[in-house]
């Protein structure tokens, strides 16, 4: 609902995001949830499968921090390079749009006014809407009706590669630093630590993405749990063979 005397918009549910920019922070999140639970379950798997083999405190710790590290560069890496290519994918994508609404303003205020039939609207309501935008900032209503593209909250991928590396390694912390305790419970603290840590992150991660919160703990769980005892089981057999 629209207050006439700001010209603010009143939500109706202002707890709900409803805008591009809410929706960047939601998947942000969720990414440093998902880089958390890789964090976890990597560095798990690996300090576990050492401890089976060998009670060298030394051993394990400098497999869990090259894993740490490891893991923390591929992921910064695979972040950049993936956001990188879709950071210029979209820049092409709006230059194109740019040159096209200055060298065919016209067709390109038809082609608004077609997407915005297309979504329900009356022909007559479409083309106000759409003449409408134009004025106000036609590459930007082009950009989001056509594109899907908000040209001012690009992916800045520095920032995608920081932020993964630095959820991965906040999550492998926790198993690195459980292995690290008396040998006689390292191995089933760390797993009751790990897999705490899964159900609250596989929790957090489907709530953000508002998917059930049950289901999606319960996944994480078990993949997690098959991961320790993968490793764990790898590790016993390659110490005994030692």
């Amino acid at each position: 609902m629209r207050d006439d005397t700001n010209g603010s918009v009143a939500l109706a549910h202002p707890a709900e995001p409803h805008t591009a920019r809410s929706g960047t922070r939601l998947n942000w999140l969720r990414a440093g949830v998902l880089g958390a639970n890789d964090g976890i379950v990597s560095v798990a798997g690996i300090v576990i499968g050492v401890a089976a083999a060998t009670s060298n405190s030394t051993a394990i710790l400098t497999a869990g921090v090259a894993g740490l590290a490891a893991g923390a560069v591929s992921m910064a890496l695979g972040e950049y390079v993936s956001v990188s290519t879709q950071r210029d994918s979209e820049r092409a994508l709006l230059d194109t749009e740019r040159r096209e609404l200055a060298e065919q303003p016209e067709a390109e205020l038809a082609e608004l006014a077609a997407i915005y039939r297309a979504k329900g609207l009356s022909a007559g309501t479409a083309q106000t809407v759409a003449e409408e935008l134009t004025a106000a900032d036609a590459f930007a209503a082009h950009a989001e009706a056509e594109l899907g593209i908000d040209p001012d909250e690009l992916t800045n991928p520095v920032h995608a590669a920081l932020s993964s590396a630095l959820s991965f390694t906040l999550g492998a912390l926790l198993p690195l630093l459980a292995i690290l305790t008396p040998q006689a419970i390292r191995v089933p603290l760390t797993m009751g630590a790990v897999l705490a840590a899964l159900a609250l992150t596989g929790a957090v991660g489907a709530y953000l993405g508002q998917a059930p919160v049950a289901r999606a703990t319960v996944r994480v769980l078990a993949g997690g749990a098959l991961a320790m005892l993968t490793t764990y089981a790898i590790g016993h057999l390659v110490g005994i063979a030692i």
